[in-house]
């Protein structure tokens, strides 16, 4: 619940400072979601420092209300219904090779 509820603050904020035809607040909250899930696991296994449980809470409870593939797979069909194709490729493109990268990225941070 709590993830949700910050994603969806996440989503207002950003629609009043983006007027483009472009999902910000998913796209941001979604690298960040993976950011944290790279973090989170990174750190656990290092420095042992999470439970099972709290491990479980933070990733799948948290992150998973944070991040939504839900309204990323809506807001690329609403690209394509409306023709907006640059939109689309880059959407799907940045948000997979991104999310990637922003997960390894948090497992290096967490090596550090």
């Amino acid at each position: 619940m709590i993830g949700s509820i910050l994603r969806y603050a996440v989503g207002i904020w950003f629609s009043k400072i983006f007027k483009l035809d472009f999902p910000w607040g998913t796209f941001t909250v979604n690298l960040i979601g993976c950011l944290l899930i790279g973090l989170i696991f990174g750190f656990s296994e290092k420095q042992n420092w999470l439970n099972d449980n709290w491990r479980i809470f933070l990733t799948i409870g948290f992150c998973g209300g944070f991040t939504t593939f839900s309204s990323f797979a809506y807001e690329n069909i609403s690209m394509l219904q409306h023709q907006n194709y640059s939109g689309f490729f880059l959407y799907t493109i940045g948000s997979v090779l991104l999310g990637l990268l922003a997960v390894w990225g948090g497992l290096l941070i967490s090596k550090i």
